[in-house]
């Protein structure tokens, strides 16, 4: 995972791919970074990009790095052209900020980070969950329960804003799940061994297609991680982050998802203040850049490296093979099944 680092004494050159809504929620974090400058906006639509910037808009993400020649792409498209942008940037020796998940497939993903490492450039992918300060606390608090045996986590949501959710198969797996899996890799600390999945449609659901599901992975060390969701939920809605169960050998502890742990066995952390916290700024994300930042200047591999990040797509992808097929599967991260 060795990368070149950055060391002129000047702000990163940086550009972004997609002008869509996350992409306009990392150009606000890019403008306001002192280390950072924001040089040219790539959107297939170029008249997308925000006038008000003051950056050269571009309707390809090829003639922009061409071009201007930044130091790294922020990669705000759909997850469909993850690979497509990132393989661009990679491979003309910029480095990738990219939004999650970072591909649709296992394979793919894996063909970024070897690319990745070919060109000796940063590939991370960005899991603002990972930087939420109730989750960072919950963290500290499980690891005080000792060897962990189970953990759980609950999402309902009743989401209907999103069109290109309601055109997927499993929307749920395929876009959010991400978020809650990596969240159980980093407050256990372990990684997929295996899985058994059922993904479905309630009759009652807004989607045509299967927008809840249930999973239990097997995790190293013989954890137990138990995940239950679904986009089409009304009523008694969980946080965006979902709600959460671990027990140890010490005690067990819950977080609502938002600001509340509470433990038996040992004393929950408290969560910090985010100093970053607005209501114009999409949580997590100058976190996620000021990591991305500080490793091109240092070599400090970050959170969401993409080496690491592929354990977590592997739980997506592992799940979503074992909808299909109806049965437990080794994890993708371990090779074929």
């Amino acid at each position: 995972m060795a990368f070149d680092t950055i060391t002129e004494d000047r702000p990163l050159r940086a550009v972004i791919a997609g002008a869509g809504f996350i992409g306009r929620q990392w150009a606000t974090e890019l403008l306001l970074h002192p280390d950072v400058s924001l040089v040219g906006w790539a959107d297939l639509d170029p008249s997308k990009v925000p006038g008000d910037h003051g950056v050269p808009a571009f309707g390809s993400v090829t003639e922009m790095l061409a071009t201007l020649r930044p130091d790294f792409l922020v990669n705000g498209t759909v997850p469909a052209a993850h690979r497509e942008v990132t393989l661009a940037a990679l491979e003309r020796g910029v480095s990738v900020l990219s939004e999650k998940p970072m591909a649709v497939s296992f394979e793919e993903g894996a063909t970024m980070v070897a690319a990745a490492d070919r060109a000796r450039r940063l590939f991370m992918v960005s899991q603002n969950r990972r930087y939420l300060p109730g989750l960072v606390a919950y963290r500290r608090t499980v690891a005080e329960l000792g060897e962990l045996a189970i953990l759980t986590s609950e999402f309902y949501i009743p989401y209907k804003t999103v069109k290109f959710l309601e055109d997927l198969p499993h929307p749920l797996i395929q876009d959010m799940a991400i978020h809650l899996f990596d969240a159980a890799r980093a407050i256990s600390g372990a990684d997929p061994v295996s899985v058994y999945c059922e993904s479905f449609r309630p009759a009652a659901s807004w989607y045509t297609g299967a927008c809840s599901a249930t999973a239990i992975f097997e995790m190293t060390g013989g954890l137990r991680y138990v995940f239950s969701g679904s986009w089409s939920a009304p009523g008694l809605q969980t946080s965006w982050t979902g709600s959460w169960r671990a027990i140890g050998a010490r005690g067990t502890a819950v977080w609502d998802g938002g600001s509340v742990i509470e433990a038996e066995g040992v004393t929950p952390a408290e969560p910090e203040p985010d100093v970053y916290a607005s209501r114009d700024r999409f949580q997590g994300l100058a976190w996620a850049l000021g990591e991305f930042v500080d490793a091109l200047r240092t070599g400090r591999p970050p959170q969401g490296e993409g080496h690491d990040n592929l354990a977590s797509l592997a739980m997506v992808t592992s799940a979503l093979e074992s909808a299909l097929r109806g049965e437990r599967i080794k994890s993708h991260l371990y090779g074929a099944t």
